[in-house]
């Protein structure tokens, strides 16, 4: 008679089971800062793709976006380590 609960069906259970536990524990805490650090990288490709001719507007909103960048970067960074 064949038996359908071979040790290997646990093995390949038990391992699923941890892999689901590693995937919520590895989840995402801060989709909203990923989710602002998308934006905020996409509007400085924007503004680096912009005519130069503002009045050093552009080149001030570039410099603020990527200090911005540098911030939302910093906050994730700490997050994660507390």
């Amino acid at each position: 008679m064949h038996n359908p609960w071979k040790p290997t069906s646990f093995v390949l259970a038990g391992l699923f089971a941890a892999s689901l536990g590693m995937n919520a524990a590895g989840a995402d805490r801060q989709p909203l800062m990923h989710d602002a650090l998308a934006s905020l990288k996409s509007a400085a490709s924007t503004l680096k793709n912009a005519d130069n001719d503002k009045g050093g507007h552009r080149v001030k909103a570039l410099e603020l976006t990527n200090a911005a960048i540098t911030q939302v970067e910093k906050g994730i960074a700490f997050d994660n380590k507390h």
